[in-house]
Parts: C-alpha cells; structure tokens; sequence
C-alpha cells in the first residue's frame, strides 16, 4: 500500500473519533465499488505474442554511419567520436562502457 507522506497527519483526538464502525463501513465501501473496465477495449489494447503484422507497412530511414561516428566494440552501438573513450584490442569503446 502506499502511503502519501505529504498528507496532512491526524492528531490522537481525531485518530479518538474514527470508530471502528466507521472504518469498518469506509473499508466495506471501498470493496463493494465496481472496477469499470470495458473488456472490448481491453482485448484491443493487448497485443498477442506472435500475431500476424504481414499486413503492417513499417517505414524506416536508414543512414549509413558517417565519417566521425564509430561503433563500440563493447556495446555495438554507433556513437559520435566525442563519446570515444579509448581504442582496445578489439577495437574502440565508447565512454558509457568503459
């Protein structure tokens, strides 16, 4: 449960005046209220593992890496020569993995 510590806090004469009874009846209120939730909408918004996106049309433009990027041996991503830590054996690595 979580709890709002910028709420303001009860004093001991209002924590006095909670009866059980009427926090019993909050708690029950609480429970007895319905969760709307539209189940046609929900099975939308869920995508299957697997489902079929031949129909789908993705269109992506690839640029070809420029003269002052290198890709890192460690994490095979393209990064600007600014991000250049050092050159290893294997090649260069970038400052986010060194």
């Amino acid at each position: 449960m979580a709890t709002d510590y910028d709420a303001p806090r009860k004093t001991d004469e209002e924590l006095a005046e909670d009866s059980l009874e009427e926090l019993k009846a909050q708690r029950a209120e609480k429970a007895s209220s319905p969760v709307d939730v539209d189940e046609a909408e929900l099975a939308e918004s869920i995508e299957l593992p697997g489902a079929d996106l031949s129909g789908e049309n993705l269109s992506v433009e690839v640029v070809p890496k420029q003269t002052d990027e290198f890709t890192c041996m460690s994490c095979f991503l393209v990064h600007h020569q600014s991000q250049l830590d050092h050159e290893g054996k294997s090649g260069p690595v970038c400052k986010e993995c060194a």
